[in-house]
This record gives C-alpha cells, structure tokens and sequence, in this order.
C-alpha cells in the first residue's frame, strides 16, 4: 500500500467513524464544542502514532497468543503519558473532557489499527496510518462539536483558552445574535442525529 493510499484510506474511506463506526462513545459524547473535540481528537491521534509505531517496531517480537494483551499494554502506556501531560500542562481541559480521556484505551478504532496495521508493515507506513486515521477521527470530531455548538449556543470556539492558552480568550465568536440555543443538539441524541446525516453525507459523495 502507497502512502497516497494510506491517507486516503484514513481520511475518507476507510474513516474510523463514518465507514468503520468505531470509537463512537467519545465521538457522541464529548463532541458537544470544537475545543473539547478538538482537544479529544489531538489526544487520540498521538495515540494512533505512537501506539502504531511502537507495535510496528516489536511486531516481530510479539507471540501472536499474547499480542492482544500486549497492543492493549502499548496503548494504555501510550494514553496514561498524554494524560499525564494533559494533566499538567492542561488541567482545566482535562477535568472537562474527564474520563473520556483514559477511555481511549478501549476506543476499537486503536486497538484495531494495531491488529490489522501496525502489527504487519513497518514503521514509517505505520506512523503514516496512525496520522491519517487520527486526523480523520479528528475531523469528524471537530465537525460534529462546530455544529452542535452553533445549534446549542449561537456560538463558536467557546473556552479555546483551555486549548490554546490565555492570548486565545477573544477567539469566541457570535455565529447568531440573541440566540435562545437548540437543546437537542447540546444533548446526546443531537449528536445521533448530526452524526447520522455526516454518515448520509459522506455515503452520498462516495457514490456519487
């Protein structure tokens, strides 16, 4: 496989949650702003990276009786590192995202790269893999939280100084002047809705 092909098969074919429908728990749940899916999506693709480079470098190493629980060891070591650092360099973004970010241990999309990826093909086309599958992941993360944050509060990069530091205070910018805010889409089952029709969306321009 080119590294053309890698990408597109991370970005758009392939694409973790509108083809593959895997890691929807955070997708839905955390995805209610840009920042905080923003800040998720960043944490699960240096995950993806690191997880698949390490499991591509001991693949050879790696008894295939054991290599679940092992794919499973790499990628909680990998996740408790960025929560560490998130903790200490992001504290108010990490006690908002909360249990979401040691979840990604469990998220099905990493485990299942490393199976079918990273544990049979080298470093660099696993790094490749990583980075798109992320990036994806990322996008749909960050389309959902802008739209669910226009719907819900009129409003765009709310709190981007979690993310971004104090300078980032003023990002926040008024989409609809005294907007009263859509409830269903701050709650779980407008995330359904928002993802069903990004699914309907991307199915409908691959066919096209």
């Amino acid at each position: 496989m080119t590294y053309q092909q890698i990408l597109e098969n991370g970005l758009w074919k392939n694409n973790q949650a509108l083809v593959a429908l895997l890691g929807l728990c955070p997708l839905l749940a955390v995805s209610n702003t840009v920042i905080n899916s923003l800040a998720l999506g960043i944490a699960t693709t240096l995950t993806l990276i690191l997880s698949n480079g390490c499991i591509s470098l001991a693949r050879k190493t790696i008894l295939p009786e054991i290599r679940l629980p092992l794919f499973v060891l790499i990628i909680a070591g990998t996740v408790t590192m960025i929560e560490l650092l998130m903790h200490a360099y992001f504290y108010q973004l990490y006690k908002t995202l909360g249990i979401f970010i040691p979840l990604i241990v469990t998220n099905c999309a990493i485990i299942g790269r490393a199976e079918v990826f990273a544990s049979k093909n080298k470093f660099i086309p696993s790094l490749l893999d990583g980075l798109a599958m992320g990036l994806g992941f990322s996008f749909v993360l960050v389309i959902l939280g802008g739209v669910r944050e226009i719907l819900s509060s009129g409003r765009l990069f709310s709190q981007a100084e979690l993310l971004f530091g104090n300078y980032a205070k003023n990002w926040q910018t008024i989409i609809v002047d005294d907007y009263s805010g859509l409830l269903l889409a701050a709650l779980p089952a407008g995330s359904f809705i928002a993802l069903g029709l990004l699914i309907a969306l991307k199915n409908s321009l691959s066919n096209a």
